[in-house]
């Protein structure tokens, strides 16, 4: 077995001109019809957690004055966080719904192709 060679054209495969084909239009329809949907469900994923934990440092006396009004609002903003935290999945479905419904036609167009040819 010639490794060299094996590497040599798989180098050379990276380097030379790709041709759009029905399959690689597929893949980045479909990519382009979840991607913002992922998008949102990370970015609200994470700012939701940081809110919670931000209450949870303020009711546990970890930052803030550490006074019972300090703790009530680190209730009240760990509770804001949880919730957010428990919406984020049925927006993201919502929005993955959407983008599929945005993209449908276009991407079972370019499967019936594909399928077909």
């Amino acid at each position: 077995m010639d490794t060299d060679k094996i590497y040599a054209e798989q180098l050379a495969s990276e380097y030379s001109q790709k041709q759009n084909s029905k399959t690689v239009a597929l893949k980045k329809l479909n990519r382009r019809a979840k991607l913002p949907a992922t998008i949102f469900a990370y970015v609200f994923g994470v700012v939701s957690t940081l809110v919670f934990g931000t209450g949870m440092c303020l009711s546990m006396k970890v930052i803030g004055s550490g006074n019972t009004q300090s703790f009530a609002i680190g209730i009240v903003v760990g509770i804001i966080g949880m919730i957010s935290m428990a919406v984020d999945y049925p927006i993201y479905k919502r929005l993955l719904e959407r983008g599929k419904k945005r993209y449908a036609f276009e991407i079972v167009q370019l499967a019936k192709e594909i399928s077909e040819g």
